[in-house]
C-alpha cells in the first residue's frame, strides 16, 4: 500500500469498479450501458483505475482446486526490523499475504501448503530461518466461510463531494 494522495472517485468510476468486480472480464460494450458512457469512454477510466493503482485486473484462483489444500495465518514475532523480514517472508513462494501489524503479533502471513507435511516443511524449514523470526503461532484453516474481492470503492470524501 502506498502513502500518497488517494485518489478521488466519482460515481462513475465507483460504477465501472463494481461492475468489474463482479465480473473481471465484462466487455467494455456491456459495461458502457451500465455506467451511462461510450465503450471508449469506460476503456480509458478503466485504465485511468488501473494506472493510478485504484485497481488490478487479476485472475484469482482457488487453492484447494490446485492441490493446495492446507491454508494457515501464522503470526509472527519478530527482533529488530520487522519490514526487513516481511521482505524475506514474501520471497518465499507459499507466502501469499504479508502484514505488520501492532498488537500480539509483529507480522502476519497467510501461506498455502499442499498438506500437513508440507506446511511443517515451510514453518521449519524456511519461515523460522529467516533472520529476525522469533516464535510463531499458527492459525489452520478449517473452512472458509467468506471470501471476498469486492470490497467497492469508499464512497467520495465530504470536502469532494460539494
Amino acid at each position: 500500500m502506498n502513502s500518497h494522495e488517494p485518489v478521488v472517485l466519482d460515481d462513475i468510476d465507483r460504477r465501472i469498479i463494481e461492475q468489474l468486480q463482479k465480473d473481471g472480464r465484462k466487455p467494455y460494450t456491456h459495461m458502457a450501458p451500465a455506467v451511462g458512457l461510450s465503450e471508449a469512454a469506460v476503456r480509458q477510466r478503466v485504465q485511468r483505475l488501473i494506472d493510478a493503482g485504484v485497481m488490478q485486473i487479476v485472475a484469482v484462483t482457488d487453492p484447494g482446486v490446485l492441490g493446495l489444500s492446507r491454508q494457515a495465518m501464522i503470526g509472527l514475532k519478530v527482533e529488530g526490523d520487522t519490514r526487513h523480514v516481511a521482505e524475506a517472508v514474501a520471497e518465499l513462494d507459499e507466502v501469499e499475504y504479508v502484514v505488520l501489524t501492532a498488537g500480539a503479533f509483529d507480522m502476519l502471513i497467510e501461506v498455502v501448503a499442499q498438506d500437513d507435511e508440507h506446511l511443517l516443511d515451510l514453518l521449519n524449514e524456511k519461515i523460522r530461518k529467516v533472520e529476525g523470526v522469533q516464535t510463531t503461532e499458527t492459525f489452520i484453516y478449517l473452512r472458509i466461510h467468506k471470501q471476498t474481492y469486492q470490497w467497492g470503492a469508499a464512497p467520495a470524501p465530504p470536502q469532494a463531494r460539494k
